[in-house]
């Protein structure tokens, strides 16, 4: 366990070294100047140029990525251009947030979707698989800020259920864990049917039957923690997925997250916070993947960690 988790760790430096890299290299490449917005409009050319000077914007791209590269091994994120303050402080007051977010939209997604695989697979072939399966290719093609502002309107605007934004309580929690849950739950649930049907197949599950095991006990006990190997697995994918579409759900129901902050980084060219949320949001894809494989033998003792 011990060389493994070394070996995965030194994986994890290297990606997040080469994430830093392209992400500056992309950043660096911008027809849009920072600088610009820094001075303003009626800024003269000779501000514009002291400002790009005392930011260190006028240097080489290997030297001003080697000085962000430097800060990075001292653990220091940069300073923000526009709001004079260090990103790895505005990015600890917005984390905590987006962590709740995620973790619900993960409940959410796991409880809807592997249920309805399940019933799906135990239903094969019926119109309640039929139903499910259509149910969960609609989730997965509709975009979130659609589903985001359908459920605003008709849970908050219309039945006055919950808050229609905003951050504090569980009401806020419910419609953005919701977005950024259903479309998790078709992928999931489409998966969990193709897994189970699979496992109910094999012949364990046939000579469990044989010794006069109840169905439910068959399903829950014997068939469902090797169906869900693969679930677990997207679960640290889904972590990636959530850091991107979270920017669009938290930007439509006001939630004061990571996401929020660098929608507002990208629209003012703000670019140490831009470098910031993506180095962070890197760091959760690969924990998310390792925590990922270290869950999976525990759910099946087969599974060795090599």
């Amino acid at each position: 366990m011990a060389v493994y988790l070394l070996r995965r760790l030194f994986q994890a430096v290297l990606i997040l070294v080469g994430v830093s890299f392209v992400t500056f290299a992309l950043l660096y490449l911008l027809p849009a100047d920072p600088v610009r917005q820094i001075a303003g409009r009626t800024a003269s050319p000779q501000m514009v140029e002291n400002i790009r000077t005392q930011l260190g914007l006028d240097q080489p791209f290997l030297v001003q990525y080697g000085r962000y590269f430097m800060g990075l091994l001292q653990g220091d994120l940069g300073r923000s251009y526009l709001q004079r303050s260090e990103v790895a402080e505005l990015i600890g007051a917005r984390l905590p947030a987006s962590l709740l977010l995620m973790a619900a939209a993960i409940g959410t997604e796991l409880v809807i979707g592997v249920s309805m695989g399940l019933i799906a697979a135990v239903r094969r072939g019926s119109g309640t698989d039929q139903a499910l399966m259509v149910a969960s290719f609609v989730g997965v093609s509709a975009p979130q800020f659609v589903v985001g502002l359908l459920l605003l309107y008709v849970f908050a605007y219309q039945l006055g259920w919950f808050p229609i934004g905003g951050y504090g309580t569980w009401r806020h929690l419910v419609l953005p864990a919701l977005t950024l849950g259903i479309i998790g739950a078709g992928w999931y649930s489409r998966m969990m049917r193709s897994s189970m049907i699979d496992v109910l197949r094999q012949d364990y599950i046939r000579t469990a039957r044989a010794k006069g095991l109840g169905g439910r006990t068959i399903l829950i006990r014997h068939a469902l923690p090797n169906a869900i190997l693969p679930v677990i697995a997207m679960i640290g994918i889904d972590i990636g997925l959530f850091m991107s579409g979270i920017v669009v759900v938290e930007g439509v129901f006001g939630w004061p997250g990571i996401g929020q902050l660098a929608w507002q980084a990208i629209q003012r060219v703000d670019l140490p916070i831009i470098m910031g949320v993506t180095l962070v949001s890197a760091v959760a894809i690969v924990l998310g993947n390792l925590l990922a494989d270290l869950l999976a033998p525990f759910v099946d003792p087969r599974i060795k960690l090599r």
